[in-house]
This record gives structure tokens, C-alpha cells and sequence, in this order.
């Protein structure tokens, strides 16, 4: 039987070879107009300038944001104006103005606070695709591979502080699954191609062991037979995501968070969308954006959006649940994760070394659409369940520092014949004249679906961009002249001056932990946050044994639009992704810091404290889990 499927496979695997050559030949899309250097160049030079450490330019304030959608009219409009600040809809922001067009973006609650942060924190190549490929012939799955290994390859490289390739273990428990894994992920390899990361391999287990050493020589009856290494990519999605957002305000965008689009205007026909009634949460007042194209980008919200048009369209969205768990480093080692393609129960699940901590997942079942969407026990159980059988460690319930669910928004074509089926891939759609809605797809390809959706709206509005897409190699900021031994400058010359309870403030060490964070975190912008931690006296940890500093509160209350403690603690640091309860005991200092900077009243501090809690509470840590029946004891 082995021997048959082995057979299969290798069938399978050489007559799809000249399907990858055909569509390592494919011809990409035409982007609306031709590419520009010398709109790159302007581009790189603005988002270089405004990354250097000497704090030359920078993302404009909020208020000239808000001023700037405001200032639009009917008869001067925005080219384009996104609804959604996740990661597709900055990248569209910051397409369309590296093209020249004006353009706008409003986000209801922060950048990056829905699905986008929310990710297993992989930058995918597509490796499950490929294998439909193969076994299907399906020349359809090879492109999508081919797609998502050379976007897969642009963001790592134009956010280098912020992704890195990571070697990911595959357990093999028989001689048929080491020869398979290994002939599968050498045919991955070849397919990448010069966009490889590095060189799948076999590992005895002897080696495998000493690589991961929690990792379970037997499984029931089976014993370990090796491991098959291959390499994805790895990001901090959120600080990713605001990245994008402050490169786009500092190359023309207007971008605004807690900002609500609370209807969409028509013209006077009533036959296409002209812009949007904004309402800015912050100050409760209400402002029209009018634009020749507005893009919706809101993720698993989008269908909300569409029915702001036309109240009887059809949905568009299947959402999925993902949850993940954090826990303790020890349970993966540092630089390198492991992940099992098939389960017994036919599921993947991964454990991957995450900002020194264990990223653990994830489920995959349908949710209801919800701001604050919380993991069920029964999900966390079930992830700790699947690790358990690969370990040779306890499994702890009590370990688990955070948990968290994010909503999939899976799509559904509406102008598709057939309508049952889901896809993973995304979808561009006008359903309405001057309504262009883009969904679905994932992170790794978030980029081409930005360049999808604006061609769609360029086409849509007649819109004259003066160049075409130059976003596959333009860093985002930070990026520029950043590299990884780049934290050594901070360390060498930035001391951390700390105030005591008693008010003394007394020099610290800018220690290897904190400057590689803040090398990592904010890449070239990182002597700012250094400046200010050694200048302002901010330089404590916020939480102990994290190495996050209160400077980056006031850092981010300046120049990435944080808002509120939650922006902070969970999108410009991930504190509550890491440890929720260490996130709850920081809170208090974060809004002080917060509250000095934006001069918030007593009433707003409360009333911040009282949303922090509220939040962390849906992250389900050890110490405020849903237990049942005293089945979990913290033992």
C-alpha cells in the first residue's frame, strides 16, 4: 500500500513539473500604467527620510489627517477613500498615493484591531496548496503558490525588522512519511526558486531532538523516525500592519483611526457611491469624505458596509474562527517551530517560537461576526490536546499565558455560478457603481490583493494614476538601513534612565533584550524610542521580564496614532497577546503615560482603565479561564 501511494506521488510530482515551469512563466498582471523609477525613488526617499533616526519628517498628526478627509468636497474629491484600516486596506492606502492619487482611509476602531492582528503570525509560501496541486494536476493551486512564494518573499524583505524566515520541524512517525514529506518539500524548494528562504532537509532523530528538545521520541505506538525541516516566513502582523498605515501617511495618505463610516453617500441620481459620512468617535462629530471611488476593505465587517449601498445583496462572508494560545519559551526553542500537516483528526497544528514566547494553534470553525470575538475553552483544549501527543512534556492548562480568537473572513463570490463554494483566495467585486469591496485572502498576499483592488477602482472612477504599482519594493518605514546588528547601536549608546517610586531617576543598562526588541519593533526609528527612554526619564519596563519600555508609550502617542491603552498594549507592543495578566498589571502606568501625552481628564483615564480590562478579559489566560466541572485544576 505504501509502496502504491509512493508510486502516486512520484506520478503525481512529475507530471505537474511542467505545469511548474509554465507558470513560473506566467506573465504577472499589468498593473493600470507602467511602473515609474523615478516615482520609486521619490517614494524610498520620502519613507528613508522620515525613517532616519535624526527624526527628519514623520506621519502628520491625526488632526491634519482628519482635516485633510474633511477637506474634500463634491466638486474636489478624494480619488479613493478605504474603509478599513486592517492590513489590506493600508496597503491599498499606500498604493494609491505611491501612484500619485489622492487618497484616503478611515478605521473604525485602530489599524491592525481586527483579523489583522490576530494572525498565526506566518508569512505562508503556500505549501498546502501546492500538495492540491500535485495530487489534483490542478494548474489553478500551482499559480496560487507561485503568488504566494513571491509575495511571501516581498514582505520579508521590504519589512526586514519586522519578518525573518523560520525553520519549521515536520515529525515523521514512519519510513513513508519521511519519504513523502522530503520529496513534497524538495519539490517546494524547487518551485521557489530564487525566491527560496533556505533548503528543506531531513534530520535523523538524533538530531531532530537536539534542534527540539521537548519534541516526543514516541507517539502511542509509533517512534520518531526523523523530521523534515522546511522554512515559511514570520512577522509581528500588528506593528506590520502599523507600519503600513504611518508609510502611507508619510507618502500622502490621509489616514484616520477611530473613524466610522456611518452611511455611504450617493449622487443625486442615486445610482453610484460618491463618499462616505465619517463620524470621528474620538470627538463625536460628523464629517462627509466625498471620493470618486470608495474601496471597502473592512475584512468580516464587509457585508456590513455593502448593505450601507444596497440592502439586499447578498452576503459575501463565511467566517471562520481561529484560535491560538500563547505559552511559555520552553515549550518550543528559540528559532525553530514545529508543525504537524495532519492530526489524527485530519487538522494542523503548529507551536512556534514567537517575541520569546510559544505561539501554539489553531482551529478553524464557523463564528458569528463579532467586535470582540473570544476563544471557547473546548478550542484551547483542543489545541493543547493535539501538542500534548508530540511533547514530552506536561501539557498545561496553567501555562497557557494567552489565548485568542480571530474571525477569518472567508469569501464568497457573488458573481460566482456557485455559490457554496468558499474560497481561501480573495475576492474583487463592484456590486454597486462606485463601490469596489476586496476580501478574503491572507496575510502573505495582502499587497497584490491592495493592487488588485485599486486596479479594479482606477477602472471603476477613470482614474489617472501617474504611474503604476511600485509597492512590491518599497519598505515600509523603519525599513530603510535597518539591519539585524543594528540593535548593537542602541546598546552602545543609549542608557535607560529610570525614575523610582520616590522620584530619583537613576541610569539603567540598554540591555541585548531591550534593544533588540526595539531594534525588531521599529526598525530604524528605533533611536527615537531610545532618545526618549534615556531623555524623558521613561526608560523602566512596563511589565517585568518583557522587555518593553514606557518610552514606546510616548513614542506611539506621537508618531503611530495610539489612541488608547488598548492600541498599546495590544497592537504597538503585544503585551496582551504574550501575557495577558502582565498586560492587566502594566495597564495602569500605560494610561498614565497615555494620559499626559493626549491630556486626558479623570473621567478618560477611568473610562480606559474600565475598556482595558474589558478587552484583556476576552483573552483567556490561565487565570481567567472558563473551567468545567473542575476538569482543569491548574495541574
Amino acid at each position: 500500500m505504501a509502496a502504491w501511494r509512493l508510486r502516486g506521488a512520484g506520478t503525481a510530482l512529475a507530471a505537474t513539473s511542467a505545469l511548474a515551469a509554465a507558470a513560473a512563466a506566467w506573465p504577472s498582471p499589468a498593473s493600470a500604467s507602467d511602473p515609474s523609477p523615478a516615482a520609486l525613488d521619490s517614494a524610498r526617499q520620502l519613507v528613508s527620510r522620515a525613517g532616519s533616526a535624526a527624526g527628519a519628517g514623520g506621519p502628520p498628526p491625526r488632526a491634519a489627517q482628519r482635516a485633510a478627509l474633511a477637506g474634500s468636497t463634491a466638486a474636489e474629491p478624494l480619488d479613493v477613500l478605504v474603509v478599513g484600516g486592517g492590513a489590506t486596506g493600508c496597503g491599498v492606502a499606500l498604493d494609491a498615493a505611491t501612484r500619485g492619487l489622492r487618497v484616503g482611509l478611515v478605521e473604525r476602531e485602530d489599524f491592525s484591531s481586527g483579523t489583522s492582528s490576530r494572525s498565526t503570525k506566518l508569512i505562508h509560501g503556500g505549501v498546502r496548496y501546492l500538495e492540491k496541486a500535485v495530487f489534483n494536476l490542478d494548474y489553478g493551486q500551482l499559480k496560487l503558490v507561485f503568488h504566494a512564494l513571491k509575495e511571501r518573499k516581498q514582505v520579508i524583505e521590504n519589512a526586514p525588522h519586522l519578518c525573518h524566515a523560520l525553520p519549521c520541524m515536520t515529525p515523521c512517525f514512519n519510513w513513508f512519511e519521511v519519504v513523502y514529506y522530503w520529496f513534497g518539500l524538495k519539490f517546494y524548494d524547487i518551485v521557489a526558486g530564487k525566491r527560496l528562504l533556505h533548503l528543506s532537509r531531513y534530520y535523523s532523530v538524533e538530531e531532530s531532538v537536539a534542534l527540539f528538545p521537548t519534541l516526543a521520541r514516541n507517539d502511542g505506538d509509533r517512534s520518531l523516525r526523523g523530521t523534515v525541516v522546511y522554512y515559511d516566513g514570520q512577522m509581528n502582523d500588528s506593528r506590520l500592519n502599523v507600519g503600513l498605515a504611518c508609510t502611507s501617511a508619510v507618502v500622502g495618505a490621509a489616514v484616520l483611526n477611530y473613524a466610522e463610516v456611518v452611511s455611504l453617500i450617493k449622487d443625486e441620481s442615486g445610482e453610484r457611491i460618491i463618499g462616505a459620512r465619517i463620524r470621528d468617535t474620538l470627538s463625536g462629530k460628523e464629517f462627509d469624505a466625498f471620493a470618486k471611488v470608495v474601496i471597502n476593505a473592512s475584512g468580516a465587517f464587509c457585508d456590513s458596509v455593502r448593505k450601507m449601498a444596497n440592502s439586499d445583496v447578498v452576503p459575501m462572508i463565511a467566517p471562520s474562527s481561529g484560535v491560538h494560545i500563547v505559552l511559555p519559551d520552553y515549550y518550543s526553542p528559540e528559532g525553530m517551530g514545529l508543525i504537524v500537516p495532519k492530526t489524527k483528526d485530519g487538522r494542523v497544528v503548529f507551536m512556534l517560537p514567537w517575541l520569546g514566547r510559544t505561539v501554539a494553534g489553531t482551529t478553524d470553525s464557523s463564528t458569528a461576526i463579532t467586535m470582540l470575538p473570544e476563544p471557547h475553552e473546548d478550542e484551547i483544549q483542543f489545541i493543547l490536546d493535539a501538542i500534548c501527543d508530540y511533547l514530552n512534556v506536561q501539557v498545561r492548562r496553567s501555562d497557557v499565558l494567552s489565548a485568542w480568537s480571530g474571525i477569518r473572513p472567508l469569501a464568497m463570490d457573488p458573481s460566482a455560478k456557485n455559490t457554496e463554494s468558499i474560497s481561501r483566495d480573495h475576492v474583487v467585486f463592484e456590486d454597486y457603481p462606485g463601490l469596489i469591496t476586496i476580501t478574503g485572502g491572507k496575510w502573505t498576499t495582502y499587497r497584490s490583493m491592495a493592487e488588485d483592488a485599486l486596479n479594479a477602482a482606477i477602472k471603476s472612477g477613470n482614474l489617472k494614476p501617474a504611474n503604476g504599482c511600485v509597492t512590491d519594493h518599497l519598505h515600509i518605514i523603519g525599513g530603510y538601513g535597518w539591519d539585524p546588528a543594528s540593535f548593537t547601536v542602541l546598546a552602545q549608546n543609549y542608557k535607560r534612565m529610570k525614575k523610582t517610586y520616590g522620584g530619583k531617576v537613576i541610569p539603567g543598562a540598554m540591555d541585548s533584550a531591550v534593544s533588540k526588541h526595539l531594534s525588531h519593533a521599529y526598525g530604524t526609528l528605533a533611536e527615537r524610542v531610545a532618545a526618549i527612554a534615556q531623555n524623558e526619564g521613561l526608560g523602566k519596563r512596563l511589565a517585568h521580564g518583557y522587555p518593553f519600555l514606557e518610552a514606546e508609550v510616548a513614542y506611539c502617542a506621537r508618531h503611530e496614532y495610539c489612541e488608547s491603552a488598548v492600541d498599546f498594549v495590544a497592537r504597538r507592543c503585544r503585551l496582551a497577546f504574550l501575557d495577558t495578566d502582565a498586560a492587566g498589571r502594566a495597564l495602569p502606568r500605560i494610561i498614565e503615560i497615555l494620559a499626559l501625552e493626549h491630556k486626558w481628564d479623570k473621567a478618560r483615564r477611568k473610562l480606559e482603565l474600565q475598556k482595558g480590562i474589558e478587552f484583556l478579559g476576552t483573552f483567556k489566560s490561565s487565570k481567567n479561564a472558563q473551567f468545567r466541572d473542575g476538569k482543569h485544576n491548574g495541574q
